[in-house]
């Protein structure tokens, strides 16, 4: 029976957390439009090739993630060739005898290869405190305007 988008998402975490390189790799679309846009200084990876490199030095790194919880969503929906999941997850990640959380928003477009899925688009990213340098622009009190 195949996966769930969201169930293969999972799974991709679990491999991560395994630093199981070829189950990482086994995850993607193997193709040079497959697009990860990153959490790191590096933004963005192009094609599988470059995917793959991304993880192999990954898996070699000092690197360590122990965790990675959804603590909100995951959202998802399909349809037969395709479907997304998106969230907000956490991570606990160790490097050496350091460890610490840091949270993501994440977003995934999967297509459907030989009845699994597989990542061709995928988005982590970090919350920055403050892009504006004005705070949230949402204002917590903005009574709304009546309607007749």
């Amino acid at each position: 029976m195949m996966q769930s988008p969201v169930a293969a998402i999972n799974d991709h975490y679990r491999v991560i957390i395994e630093k199981d390189l070829s189950g990482i790799l086994s995850k993607y679309v193997a193709d040079e439009q497959t697009y990860v846009v990153l959490e790191g200084p590096r933004l963005t990876s192009k094609g599988y090739t470059k995917v793959s490199k991304g993880w192999s030095d990954f898996c070699l790194s000092p690197i360590q993630l122990n965790c990675v919880d959804w603590v909100e969503g995951p959202y998802a929906e399909q349809s037969a060739e395709m479907s997304w999941v998106s969230g907000v997850i956490r991570l606990q990640v160790q490097i050496s005898n350091q460890t610490f959380y840091n949270i993501f928003r994440a977003s995934f477009v999967l297509v459907r290869k030989a009845d699994q899925w597989l990542i061709h688009h995928e988005h982590i990213s970090i919350v920055h405190p403050d892009p504006y340098g004005i705070g949230d622009w949402l204002k917590q009190s903005t009574p709304l305007p009546e309607t007749s």
